[in-house]
């Protein structure tokens, strides 16, 4: 039971719909560490409720262990630990890989549950800060100012070929697999998992949910109005009547999350996190990314301030990061020359992370400004987990590559013509003071 004075409230239901004769999907609500949990079971014989009920169990499990260590990055202390982000994340990951081993063997002890596995979409909430954890074709959406995203991906057939663009939509339509899954926790002993953070505020709402419910919807705008229904258990209900309606073939499970909180209160951090969403938007490497992309990106960017005249880079070091100009400004430099000064959502270093090279010019902090900085070791980590981001961020490097070469070919073109007409100044020079000078030898 929640209240008003509680950090979130959370409203969740399940059906085993209008064809199962049982509902193989599992979930979990811990409200004290605010845990949150949806499995959608397969497998023959009942073996997909087992697979969905160890996988949940087992990651929770695993996650209360650490609890201690959970609240102090929730009070934000960290304590002398130094619990980062990365480390929740790696926690995530182990619990679900532990999970996933725990069904595999089950499988393996029993022939009639061979080749069970389970989806499994889990979100944890640590004060300001969400983490999620996801395999297989459940979701998770997100509601923010009345806007609902989908921030998980789907692993299947038809979302890999949309991704790899080896058929068209037509094509895909056609696909009798298209729906299978191509990851689930328990069908091997290991499996990929996605893991996300990033920054809540007050009024955002979350939808757990499996695909007896998702796999009806035409889009994640149909979600708004029962995501923003202020009685949330008549939301969930109305979301598996909504399921039920058209036709129910699954199970439906869904889970409901809503953040507490004055809004008032987090105007400062909504409009830092809008700014910074809005600086990672506009920029060319970043552009054509979709908003669950782009806070892929957004969960390695590290802000740090910078003190007038402090440097950022020096000329001639080597580097491995990519800084963009948040507020204020800032200097680049060679020698004593100034060469540019570069304002809010202008970027610099971006060579830095493809190779170490060395800084082509110092830049120093004009006044006090905040930068953005992605390390390399995490853009890579980018390339390597989001294909399809990947794709259109290396896409777009390009550009910015070719923009910089031809403006490289352009100073020194215009280099050059200075070269000529000096050359030509001083050729013309030399006309004048030859015949002066034989002039004058003639007359001695």
């Amino acid at each position: 039971m929640t209240t008003s004075s509680d950090p979130i409230k959370f409203f969740a239901a399940t059906d085993v719909g209008r064809v199962r004769e049982h509902n193989e999907d599992n979930f979990l609500v811990d409200k004290k560490l605010q845990f949150f949990i949806v499995c959608d079971g397969m497998g023959g014989h009942a073996a997909g409720e087992v697979a969905s009920a160890i996988a949940v169990r087992a990651v929770h499990e695993e996650v209360k262990k650490e609890r201690e260590m959970l609240q102090d990055f929730a009070r934000g202390t960290r304590g002398t630990s130094g619990v980062t982000t990365k480390d929740v994340l790696a926690l995530l990951e182990m619990a679900v890989q532990r999970a996933c081993s725990k069904v595999h063997e089950a499988a393996q002890n029993d022939d009639g549950k061979r080749g069970m596995g389970t989806t499994l979409s889990s979100l944890l909430l640590l004060g300001h800060t969400a983490f999620i954890a996801h395999v297989g074709d459940s979701r998770i959406y997100m509601e923010r100012s009345g806007a609902v995203t989908q921030i998980t991906e789907d692993h299947t057939v038809m979302n890999e070929l949309i991704r790899r663009g080896k058929l068209t939509e037509e094509q895909i339509a056609k696909v009798k697999q298209k729906n299978a899954i191509t990851r689930a926790v328990g069908v091997y002993e290991r499996v990929d998992v996605d893991t996300l953070t990033f920054e809540v505020l007050p009024g955002d709402s979350f939808l757990l949910a499996s695909d007896g419910l998702t796999g009806y919807l035409d889009g994640p705008e149909e979600l708004a109005d029962f995501l923003l229904e202020e009685d949330g258990q008549n939301a969930v209900r109305g979301l598996v009547t909504l399921a039920n309606g058209r036709g129910g073939k699954d199970n439906i499970t869904c889970i409901m999350v809503h953040v507490n909180g004055e809004i008032d209160d987090a105007k400062e951090r909504a409009a830092r996190v809008a700014q910074k969403r809005e600086v990672l938007a506009k920029m060319p490497i970043f552009a054509r990314l979709q908003d669950s992309e782009l806070m892929r990106v957004m969960q390695v960017v590290e802000v740090r301030p910078f003190a007038n005249g402090q440097t950022v880079i020096t000329e001639g070091e080597k580097g491995d990061e990519l800084f963009i100009v948040l507020s204020g400004a800032v200097n680049v430099l060679r020698g004593t020359e100034e060469l540019a000064r570069f304002g809010p959502g202008e970027h610099f270093g971006e060579m830095a992370l493809i190779r170490s090279v060395p800084r082509s010019a110092t830049v120093t902090s004009a006044g006090a400004s905040e930068l953005m900085v992605i390390k390399r070791s995490d853009f890579f980590e980018i390339l390597r987990n989001e294909h399809q981001a990947a794709v259109k961020i290396l896409w777009q490097f390009l550009g910015v590559l070719a923009d910089r070469l031809d403006q490289t070919t352009s100073e020194l073109r215009d280099a050059r013509m200075k070269e000529l007409e000096q050359d030509v100044e001083v050729d013309d020079a030399t006309v004048e003071i030859f015949p002066t000078f034989s002039s004058h030898a003639a007359r001695r």
